[in-house]
């Protein structure tokens, strides 16, 4: 199932993209069916995750029911959202795809093969959130290398501290696109990486929540990145060097993860600081980072 949030008659409403390219409007499936005991009715993926797989069963039962057409929606049509309404800064990992590390450690001009021991993790806070189709500022005031990273980011499904590898899929609600926007320049001046990661709208997210029973397996899925229809990034998630099990073991620990949790999980090789010569983002560039059975989160570079 593939949940997204978008607005409709001026409201926000929590939608599901069906086989035929549709969203189904969730929202107004909830109202409609005054029984299901559901309260509120969930406007995003941040709301249907607090009401529990209960939600999602009623769901899948409405979806096995004949849709009305006045429930089905064209996308195209839609001002699509950010999925969630994270309550917490979103987690991230950085330096976790070996070719990326070695790409940026030449960059950096220090020794390539300098992987980390432990993972990297940081946060980009709230205020980075962006949409699909959202533009992007360029901040050229502040930055002359403003970058992209695709990145599979897990979304937590229920509360939990201390958990181990064996049991971290369980805490699993699904998974949707980040594209971790950063000031190079900012990140290596700074001495650590908030500020250069925390700008504002630098962390769209979406289109799509994928639930987790979409996902055969989060750590063998294709990931891309496009600028404008040019190849930048290209990997799978089996190169990961913390797999998604292993950072939601190392993030919980004496942590405590909550239902909506954002954790980014890395980025592949192929950023635009690292190629010769460099080729970060400008004005007008067109970015679309694709991860398979996922999709496509596109955003366009403003003034």
């Amino acid at each position: 199932m593939k949940f997204l949030s978008f607005m409709f008659n001026d409201k926000q409403q929590l939608g599901l993209l069906n086989d035929t390219n549709q969203v189904v409007n969730l929202s107004a499936l909830f109202d409609e069916d005054s029984n299901h005991g559901f309260n509120p009715t969930p406007h995003n993926v941040s709301q249907l995750i607090e009401l529990g797989d209960i939600a999602i069963e009623f769901i899948q039962q409405k979806l096995a029911q004949e849709i009305d057409e006045k429930y089905l929606l064209n996308p195209q049509n839609l001002e699509i959202l950010a999925p969630l309404s994270p309550k917490k800064n979103i987690f991230c990992v950085g330096r976790n795809y070996r070719d990326h590390i070695i790409e940026g450690n030449i960059a950096r001009g220090v020794p390539a093969e300098t992987f980390p021991q432990a993972i990297e993790f940081f946060t980009k806070p709230t205020t980075t959130v962006t949409s699909h189709n959202a533009a992007i500022p360029r901040y050229e005031s502040i930055t002359n290398s403003l970058d992209y990273e695709v990145e599979l980011a897990i979304i937590i499904g229920k509360k939990g501290k201390n958990i181990s590898v064996a049991d971290a899929l369980d805490y699993v609600y699904g998974y949707t696109i980040v594209n971790d926007i950063t000031a190079r320049n900012l990140q290596q001046k700074h001495g650590q990486w908030f500020k250069g990661k925390g700008l504002d709208s630098t962390c769209p997210i979406g289109p799509f929540v994928v639930h987790k029973s979409g996902i055969e397996d989060a750590n063998n899925l294709a990931i891309s990145l496009k600028v404008n229809d040019q190849l930048r990034q290209e990997d799978n998630t089996t190169s990961m060097i913390f797999n998604v099990q292993t950072i939601i073991e190392q993030l919980s620990l004496g942590m405590t993860l909550e239902p909506g949790d954002i954790i980014a999980t890395g980025t592949p090789k192929g950023v635009g600081f690292a190629m010769k010569p460099a080729a970060c983002l400008e004005v007008g560039d067109v970015i679309e980072a694709t991860i398979q059975d996922i999709g496509t989160l596109k955003n366009t570079i403003v003034n």
